[in-house]
């Protein structure tokens, strides 16, 4: 279809493809660190306000109100304070992270400069996903290069201010994008998630007040500061500033990262000519996860809705990481969710009884309906069983420390309310009705 769809005004991805987008040199050509300079001008607490006005929130899943979090950190403490940078992009759907780093860290670096002097941060450590070598590389470049023009280092650009900045690669643990998880595995520890409270920005790094934000949340600061709250807030909607990034993929014709306005819909991502440009000759939207792979997914009879957190809250889902996966009409729903379940049973770290037991139960459940196995009482037992991981709806009512439990739980959840009929069709037909599959064994377990 033409493009319909209203135009967005780029704010993290506008110096995307341009030559040597990455350097320091190029960044500043665009005005960048002018956000930084116009914050040392400024109160801490008047740099805090001026974020929650912008109506920023989190982009790495949960969407809490960013100049919220970081009024939490303890003015008053005698500890050192912290800031952790997730960049431990692991959601199965989701791969913005990554080009922020790969084409624009310096935005990423004066957003941990803003933050920095804001909450009385020294230290600041970017948690990067282990897989991400050339990222880390590149990030790593670009921290050299402010060390060298003063922004990091005893001094920030003149200001009496010292701020050390540090790069962390994981092992490759999808737990780690936990917050709590990502601080257990700095301080050198197994990732596992703590129990809260206390919460990180009272007890977090080292035992110390820690705020954490994903990369691109802290790439949207700069542009806050340097053209003003009220300038991000009327991007977005009521209660979502600014415009974010989305990952598409799946049965598209144009998969992609893209940056959108709060008011997008789901439909205008798939088929406008400036975003997805439709699906497949042949194929029919079946189905979406809107969120990344832990998002409940939406049947085609849902997706006229703004990928905005309030928005698909309503539709019990959420916009999560951004991650957008499209199925069409020639996508058997057990089989997908078959894939899903594998992936959170493997990533679980086992310190839960509902996660560690849960998971892998989903999964061989699975297995035995898409294989043509199945039995009266199992679909009802999957659903059990998710029940006793995280009952839904609404989402958060988990019975595990983290929300690793909720995120596998939820998809088997939403499968089963919305693609019921397609399970029953496995177990009446003793097969998928949509051919076998083709992966091959993976063992007695999966």
């Amino acid at each position: 279809m033409a493009s319909t769809a209203k135009a967005v005004e780029p704010v993290i991805s506008a110096a995307w493809g341009k030559p040597q987008s990455w350097t320091l040199d190029s960044y500043r050509s665009r005005g960048g660190y002018d956000g930084l300079k116009r914050a040392l001008t400024m109160e801490p607490q008047a740099i805090i306000d001026e974020v929650k006005k912008s109506n920023l929130r989190g982009r790495g899943g949960a969407g809490f109100p960013t100049g919220m979090k970081w009024s939490f950190v303890p003015k008053d403490s005698p500890k050192p304070k912290y800031l952790a940078v997730n960049g431990d992009e692991s959601e199965p759907g989701t791969f913005k992270d990554r080009y922020i780093l790969e084409n624009d860290p310096h935005m990423m670096l004066e957003g941990i400069a803003i933050a920095s002097y804001a909450l009385g941060v020294h230290t600041c450590y970017v948690y990067l996903r282990g897989e991400f070598k050339f990222q880390a590389e590149r990030t790593q470049a670009a921290i050299d290069e402010a060390y060298k023009a003063g922004i990091f280092g005893k001094s920030m650009l003149g200001k009496d201010f010292q701020l050390d900045c540090y790069v962390v690669r994981g092992a490759g643990a999808y737990i780690c994008g936990e917050e709590t998880a990502l601080l257990e595995s700095l301080e050198g520890k197994k990732g596992w998630p703590r129990l809260k409270p206390p919460f990180p920005a009272v007890v977090g790094l080292f035992g110390s007040p820690t705020v954490v934000n994903n990369v691109e949340t802290l790439a949207s600061v700069p542009p806050i500061l340097a053209k003003g709250a009220e300038w991000y807030a009327k991007l977005g909607t009521d209660k979502s500033g600014g415009t974010h990034l989305v990952c598409l993929s799946g049965s598209v014709n144009r998969p992609g990262v893209y940056e959108v306005g709060m008011h997008t819909t789901i439909l205008e991502l798939i088929h406008d000519d400036q975003y997805g440009q439709g699906m497949p000759k042949g194929r029919k939207v079946k189905a979406v996860i809107p969120g990344g792979s832990s998002a409940p997914v939406l049947g085609a009879d849902e997706l006229d809705v703004a990928l905005e957190f309030e928005a698909l809250k309503m539709k019990q889902t959420m916009a999560g990481s951004g991650g957008v996966i499209v199925m069409d009409d020639a996508t058997c729903m057990v089989r997908s969710l078959w894939r899903v379940a594998r992936f959170y049973a493997e990533e679980s770290c086992g310190q839960c009884t509902p996660c560690r037991e849960g998971t892998p139960w989903q999964t061989r459940l699975l297995r035995k309906i898409e294989e043509g196995r199945g039995e009266p009482g199992d679909i009802d037992m999957l659903s059990n069983v998710a029940s006793s991981i995280a009952p839904y709806p609404p989402i958060g009512l988990g019975n595990t420390i983290c929300a690793l439990g909720d995120a596998a739980a939820l998809p088997t959840h939403s499968f089963l309310m919305r693609f019921r009929d397609e399970f029953e069709a496995h177990l009446r037909e003793k097969r998928c009705p949509f051919g076998e599959h083709p992966w091959g064994s993976y063992g007695d377990w999966s």
